[in-house]
C-alpha cells in the first residue's frame, strides 16, 4: 500500500482546512502525501488500513516494526495541537489514548490504536453510556493543569468582550436576551476559572473501546479551567436521538445530574459554566454568519434553568 494518495484525503477534511485556513490550508492538504511518506519512513511504519479524518486531522492505521498496531495522526501545527500534546503527555495513557511518538516540526503524532469502530454511541442505554463517560471524565479532570495551557479565565474575558457586537447580529430579540443572560452568568464566574485539565470535547464519539481499558478518550483539546465548562459535549451527545424521543428537557436534566454527581460539582456553578459554553458556541456560530441561536443551545439552557 502506498504512503498516501491525495484522492484518499476525505472531502470534509479538505473543506475544513480550505474554509478555516484558506491558501495555507489548501497548501497543507496538498502536502499530505509527502508528509505521510516522511513520517512512515521516519518511524519505520507500514500502512494497515484506510485513511480516516475528523475536522482537523488525517489518521492512518499503521503497524510498527514489531507489528504492533498504531495510528499516525497528521495535522497542521497550531495552538490546539500544542495543547493536545501537553495533555497527552500529562495524562500519560490514564483514561486517555497513549502517545507513542511525536514530530515537533510537523506536529505529527504516533498514537496507540483503539477500536475506532466502537464508540460510546454504540451503547443504547443512555444512562449506561453517560455513566461510563462521567466516570472517565472524573479521572481526566482529577489531573491539575500543567503550565502551557490556555486558561478558561482568559477565554471567558475574551468572550465577554465580543458579546456586544455579537448581540447586534442576532435578528431575534429573544435570542439577544438569551445571549445577554448567558454572558451575565459567565461574568459572575470569570474571576474563579478553575485549575483542572479539561478535555474540552468529551462526547460519546470521542470515547473508544480498547483492550487495556474498556473505554479510552481520544482527541483532547486541553485547557485549564472549571470542569463545569467541560459538560456541554456530553449533554449534546447524540442530539438527534434525544430530539426524536420527544423528551429533551428530561434527558438533558438527567444527564446533567448524573455528570455533576459523578464529578462532584456544584450544580449552580456547573450550570453557569455550561451557559458559558453555550455562549462560546453561539459566538462561533455568529462569526460563521448565523443570525439565530442554535435550537439545541436554547433547549439545553432551558433544561438547566427551568427545573
Amino acid at each position: 500500500m502506498s504512503a498516501l494518495e491525495i484522492d484518499e484525503v476525505p472531502h470534509h477534511l479538505v473543506a475544513s482546512y480550505v474554509t478555516g485556513f484558506g491558501e495555507e490550508g489548501r497548501a497543507w492538504i496538498a502536502g499530505l502525501p509527502t508528509l505521510a511518506a516522511n513520517m512512515l519512513e521516519r518511524w519505520n511504519l507500514e500502512r494497515d488500513g484506510t485513511a480516516r479524518a475528523g475536522e482537523a486531522s488525517l489518521v492512518l492505521p499503521v503497524l510498527r516494526p514489531d507489528s504492533t498496531p498504531a495510528v499516525l495522526r497528521l495535522q497542521m501545527p497550531r495552538q490546539e495541537t500544542t495543547a493536545a500534546l501537553i495533555g497527552l503527555r500529562t495524562w500519560n495513557g490514564k483514561g486517555m489514548v497513549r502517545l507513542l511518538d511525536h514530530d515537533p516540526m510537523s506536529s505529527s503524532m504516533l498514537l496507540e490504536r483503539l477500536d475506532g469502530a466502537r464508540t460510546l454511541a454504540s451503547i443504547n442505554d443512555d444512562d449506561v453510556a453517560m455513566s461510563t463517560l462521567a466516570e472517565l471524565h472524573a479521572r481526566l479532570i482529577a489531573v491539575p493543569a500543567p503550565r502551557g495551557l490556555r486558561s478558561l479565565g482568559d477565554i471567558a474575558y475574551e468572550m465577554l468582550d465580543r458579546v456586544p457586537q455579537a448581540i447586534m447580529r442576532l435578528v431575534d430579540p429573544v435570542d439577544r436576551r438569551l445571549l445577554r443572560s448567558w454572558a451575565a452568568a459567565v461574568a459572575e464566574l470569570a474571576g474563579e476559572p478553575g485549575d483542572r485539565m479539561l478535555h474540552w470535547d468529551l462526547h460519546y464519539d470521542n470515547v473508544l473501546a480498547a483492550q487495556r481499558e474498556p473505554w479510552i478518550a481520544i482527541d483532547p483539546e486541553p485547557l485549564a479551567g472549571d470542569p463545569g465548562f467541560d459538560l456541554w459535549p456530553a449533554l449534546n451527545s447524540r442530539w438527534d436521538d434525544i430530539v426524536a424521543k420527544g423528551d429533551t428537557l428530561r434527558i438533558v436534566r438527567r444527564r446533567f445530574d448524573l455528570l455533576t454527581d459523578v464529578l462532584d460539582l456544584d450544580r449552580a456553578r456547573a450550570t453557569g459554566w455550561t451557559l458559558g459554553r453555550l455562549l462560546q458556541n453561539s459566538l462561533w456560530d455568529i462569526d460563521d454568519g448565523r443570525t439565530r441561536l442554535a435550537p439545541s443551545s436554547i433547549a439545553i439552557a432551558d433544561s438547566l434553568l427551568h427545573r
